[in-house]
This record gives structure tokens, C-alpha cells and sequence, in this order.
């Protein structure tokens, strides 16, 4: 990514460099949370529509129960908890 991003900027305005740059920091920033090739060999998803999904149809509709609010902390558990129930991981997180 970092090599091919480098390549990107060559020919670009220095307006345009500086945006490149920042995406490269955030990359380098982040390596960390951004190994897909590793996910991908643990059979695990790297894409966030599961996680999006439930956010939306679970825990957003939850939120917004007339009557039934939820303490941030309480929705942060909560969202993890209906994440890992709609994936393929509940046998392992548990």
C-alpha cells in the first residue's frame, strides 16, 4: 500500500501530495488494525457490513425504543455482544 501510494504522488500538485501523505500516516498509524492478509488466513471477515448491519437493524433500533434509553457503555456492550451473535465467532468469543 505504502509503495503503491508513493507512486501515486509523482506528477501530483503539492496540495495533492499532502493528502496522500495523510492517508499514508493513518496507514502507518494503523498497521496494526489493518493486517487483512492475516484476517483473511484466520477466516475471519475483514469487511464491516456484519458489524454495520447489526449497529443499524439491532442496536439502532434499540437506542431509539421510545422509553428505553441505554447508557452509552451499556450500547457499546451490547453492539459487541449482537457483532460477534451475527458472525461466525460467537463459539469462539465465548
Amino acid at each position: 500500500m505504502e509503495r503503491e501510494l508513493s507512486l501515486l504522488k509523482v506528477g501530483l500538485k503539492e496540495s495533492q501530495i499532502k493528502l496522500v501523505d495523510s492517508l499514508l500516516d493513518y496507514f502507518r498509524g494503523n498497521s496494526g488494525r489493518l493486517d487483512y492478509c492475516g484476517r483473511l488466513a484466520a477466516g475471519r471477515v475483514i469487511g464491516s457490513g456484519l458489524i454495520e448491519g447489526a449497529c443499524k437493524n439491532l442496536v439502532g433500533r434499540r437506542l431509539k425504543q421510545t422509553g428505553a434509553p441505554w447508557r452509552l457503555s451499556q450500547a457499546n456492550r451490547m453492539a459487541s455482544i449482537c457483532a460477534v451473535l451475527y458472525s461466525d465467532q460467537w463459539k469462539l468469543c465465548w
